[in-house]
């Protein structure tokens, strides 16, 4: 019988890492992210936990070669299930540019390569994040986000963020709700669907590398209805879900993880709550 594959960017971050254990009863699991050292660590915990049909492949996604090389090694374990796209890098890791190449370019550089893999059933999940919402939803940069692998699309983008790091997150993860929408149809004629998750404030190593050193995290998590950070295993639980048959009829779309924070956004702005 022919194996369903998993492959999870990121596979060694704490969102990563969840869904790895949420769906590594499902299948084989093909871990990929930069550092070898994390992902050997991954597996071993992974192990310990009773997951052992798992692979790892270091991978630059804003490498082709690296990402060709990682759906090969996909395709050879077997039929791709699910593919989840967590890679990404956050307002304090990097400047603008490479923000914005990492999560933007990024992404369309691994569906590229992913999609002659789609066949019935095959369902993807990018992560986006609660900080798309924060973006302009129109101006001339919208169909710029729409085509990730399209020629000076850093340089283009650049412009927009002005070099702001923050303003780079948030319309590259704009962008990649606008890529799964974008996408959709493609991967429908597969027999395939494409959605993205958007978190709200986690709490990740990433998400407290971002509020030590960012006031406005703690000004988000003041505004969340549910006054409370969010953990990586129920971003995992709503990954699981979207992957799953359960969720047969949902492409296309955008699922916010975020405990209300941009539900409650307009009306703090109103003055209306807190």
């Amino acid at each position: 019988m022919t194996k369903q594959v998993y492959v999870i960017t990121g596979g060694s971050g704490g969102m990563g890492k969840a869904t790895a254990e949420l769906v590594g009863n499902k299948g084989t699991i093909l871990l990929a992210d930069v550092s070898e050292e994390r992902l050997i660590q991954t597996k071993e915990e992974l192990a310990a936990k009773g997951i052992t049909d798992v692979y790892y492949q270091t991978v630059d996604i804003t490498s082709k070669v690296n990402v060709a090389a990682l759906a090969k090694k996909a395709a050879e374990l077997g039929v791709l299930r699910g593919l989840v796209h967590t890679a990404g890098l956050s307002p304090t890791m990097a400047d603008s540019k490479r923000i914005t190449e990492v999560n933007l370019v990024g992404t369309g550089i691994v569906l590229e390569a992913f999609l002659p893999l789609a066949t019935e059933g095959t369902a993807v999940v990018c992560i986006s994040s609660m900080s798309g919402y924060m973006a302009p939803r129109q101006g001339p940069f919208i169909e710029v986000l729409k085509q990730p692998l399209a020629e000076n699309v850093v340089d283009t983008m650049e412009q927009f963020s002005q070099g702001n790091p923050g303003a780079a997150y948030s319309l590259s993860k704009l962008g990649v709700q606008l890529i799964v929408e974008e996408q959709a149809w493609a991967w429908g004629e597969r027999g395939a669907r494409i959605t993205s998750l958007s978190p709200g404030t986690i709490n990740t190593p990433m998400g407290r590398q971002e509020a030590a050193q960012q006031k406005e995290m703690k000004t988000m998590l003041d505004i969340t209805p549910l006054r409370r950070e969010g953990e990586s295993s129920e971003i995992a639980t709503a990954i699981e879900f979207l992957l799953s048959d359960a969720a047969s009829y949902i492409t296309g779309i955008d699922l916010r993880v975020d405990g209300g924070t941009i539900a409650n956004i307009a009306k703090v702005k109103a003055g209306e709550n807190k």
